[in-house]
């Protein structure tokens, strides 16, 4: 096994250069960049060569991805050309923010949809499975920013259950109870976008193992049906889902940028959006290369949960 990781997160270094190589690359393409937010046309010629002098941007492009590059190796990330912040440094308090946020909404999310999913897919064209499908396509259907305001409106304004944004009152003290009021609707909000596509997936997944003919075989040996459910169907369809639990990875930290805006959470969402908005190169390359080397670790993730779920797929990689 640390044969193979080992093997894989080499092969994973061409990937990774070639992905620090297109963020750059389409930066550099862009039709605006950072100095054009900075200046105006009616500055002096000097002062906005000055700009560029301070920023890098009158270097050729090549140099300026090396100098990025180097950076990113040492693990700095630069600073943000609109708060003049260490992008490392905000990415360290905002990753963690998306984290407590995104992390408990998508398991929240398998767990249901397991149980939902496995419902349905064991008894199709049912009243409950016709239900569920509708739902699904309802949930699909729905744009995520637009439930995210129906449940403003309805739970924060007409109810005034709950804040209206932020992850704590300002000027109040951080309390577990203070945290959780603010927390319920976007983790709500995040958990209804997440169980569409996971109920489907199981649904279908279910739906495959019953015409498998261990199915038929064991009810002919007169197993009952709960049984075969919940001991080989049950196992056979956890297997590949379990695997999309690390394919889940990079949404930790860009699976939550249209909730996160909406409520105000401070997290990378309202960060990255704030920074495409500003031209703030620095930080759009920053947070794209880090979803990308999620990405990575995910697959790799995905690879090893696998593994870890069905023993003898490791000792078929491993030879």
């Amino acid at each position: 096994m640390a044969k193979y990781v080992a093997k894989r997160l080499l092969g994973a270094v061409p990937l990774l250069l070639l992905i620090t190589i297109l963020c750059f690359g389409l930066m550099e393409l862009a039709p605006y960049d950072a100095v054009d937010v900075m200046t105006t046309p009616k500055m002096p010629v000097e002062q906005v060569q000055a700009i560029k002098e301070k920023y890098g941007f009158d270097k050729p492009a090549p140099v300026r991805y090396v100098r990025w590059l180097n950076g990113v190796l040492h693990g700095e990330l630069g600073y943000s050309i609109r708060t003049h912040q260490s992008i490392a440094q905000d990415l360290s308090v905002r990753i963690p923010n998306t984290i407590v946020l995104v992390l408990p909404a998508y398991l929240t999310a398998f767990l249901i949809s397991l149980g939902v999913g496995l419902r349905a897919g064991s008894a199709p064209g049912s009243r409950w499975d016709r239900w569920v499908n509708r739902l699904c396509a309802a949930g699909l259907a729905l744009p995520g920013f637009w439930v995210a305001m129906l449940l403003l409106l309805v739970f924060a304004y007409r109810l005034d259950l709950f804040p209206v944004m932020g992850m704590y009152t300002p000027g109040a003290p951080r309390t577990a109870a203070d945290f959780l009021r603010h927390f319920c609707l976007p983790w709500l909000n995040l958990t209804l976008a997440f169980l569409p596509d996971q109920i489907r997936y199981i649904r279908a997944l279910t739906m495959r193992e019953l015409k498998e003919g261990y199915f038929s075989a064991q009810l002919a040996l007169g197993a009952p049906r709960r049984q075969i459910l919940l001991r080989h169907v049950g196992r056979n369809v956890l297997l590949p889902t379990v695997t999309r639990l690390g394919m889940a990875l990079p949404m930790l930290v860009t699976g939550a940028i249209v909730t996160e805006t909406v409520f105000g959470w401070p997290g990378v969402g309202p960060y990255f959006v704030g920074a495409v908005k500003a031209f703030d190169y620095p930080v759009v390359m920053a947070v794209l290369l880090f979803s990308a080397v999620l990405v990575i670790l995910g697959n790799l993730l995905a690879d090893l949960l696998y593994a870890v779920v069905d023993p003898r797929i490791e000792g078929g990689k491993s030879a």
